[in-house]
């Protein structure tokens, strides 16, 4: 029987790029995503962390429709958006918005702020110019602005305040799901904070579900549930992010978490430092993807892969040593 508090489930789904160019890549893949699986229920707030180019927002545009899938299955709300004709994908896609990571180019600067957010609501169609105003002033409360604000242009906002808008305009439609792909990387260290506290206000008021995607785990630990550690395009470990964060069990976690500030004067916890160079994805390797920088590596995690296995009731971890 279908778990009908699953909102979203990935099966073995693959992403490859072909490499174009001049040799000696020429005809090759890079393999983005292999054999990704993974369950977000309603309400979740799901964070993906791991290193750059480990295929974080590859999964995110994937779930978008704004990569084509090589293999596996995306099921969102009960249908699976991977055999969906372009018609049918549109109208679930409806429930799906996606915060960019760099407000100064998600942002048109030839739009107002009332240009901005209601286009949504204008595309879509059905709405009056007095009841797209109205909800304009809404949003803009909603997310910390004002109507005074409405008929500014981007150029006259700071980053923050960019971003601000780009939520407002995400949520217009009120989306199921909020895909958030490094919300606050490209913003000053000062507003993160103030960001971080309006997304979680506003999945509360609006019932949203989140795909929270960024290399910022302290920003994960203070937003997320649960989460999914990615290394190459693969999961590492997987869970209630509560559980990992309190015992990581993979080397590669315990590496990415041993980097975040602890404000603990007393911790005396040492930072991991990897040894060696993330492998190349167009040539991975043919076991572990990352035997070639674990500590505990042995000579089966260079040869056969670690399947995702169940330690712990919501933890899951793809280690040999396990």
């Amino acid at each position: 029987m279908e778990n009908s508090n699953v909102l979203l489930e990935a099966k073995d789904l693959t992403v490859n790029y072909r490499v174009k160019g001049a040799l000696p890549f020429m005809g090759k893949k890079v393999e983005a995503l292999t054999d990704v699986s993974l369950t977000i229920n309603k309400g979740d707030a799901f964070g993906i962390v791991g290193e750059s180019g480990c295929g974080k927002s590859t999964f995110g545009n994937a779930v978008l429709g704004l990569v084509p899938t090589t293999s596996g299955t995306i099921n969102f709300m009960g249908n699976n958006l991977t055999k969906m004709s372009s018609g049918q994908f549109k109208k679930a896609r409806l429930d799906m918005q996606v915060i960019f990571q760099d407000p100064f180019s998600s942002l048109n600067p030839r739009f107002n702020v009332y240009e901005l957010i209601s286009e949504p609501m204008r595309i879509r169609g059905g709405f009056s110019k007095d009841e797209m105003e109205r909800r304009t002033v809404e949003l803009l409360e909603w997310v910390g602005l004002s109507e005074r604000d409405i008929n500014r242009y981007p150029s006259d906002f700071s980053g923050g305040q960019k971003q601000r808008i780009a939520i407002a305009r995400a949520i217009s439609m009120n989306p199921k799901l909020l895909i958030c792909d490094e919300p606050v990387s490209a913003l000053d260290v000062s507003v993160h904070a103030q960001i971080i506290n309006l997304l979680m206000d506003l999945r509360k008021k609006l019932d949203m579900t989140y795909i929270f995607i960024s290399h910022n785990l302290a920003a994960v630990r203070s937003i997320c549930n649960s989460m999914a550690v990615m290394y190459l395009g693969n999961i590492m470990e997987y869970g209630n992010a509560r559980t990992i964060f309190d015992n990581p069990r993979h080397p590669y976690t315990q590496a990415l978490i041993s980097a975040v500030l602890n404000t603990d004067p007393n911790a005396m916890d040492a930072r991991i430092i990897l040894k060696g160079d993330i492998p190349s994805p167009i040539d991975p390797p043919k076991g572990c993807r990352f035997s070639g920088r674990c500590p505990n590596a042995k000579a089966t995690c260079a040869t056969s892969k670690p399947p995702l296995k169940k330690i712990a009731e919501g933890h899951f971890v793809a280690c040999h040593n396990l």
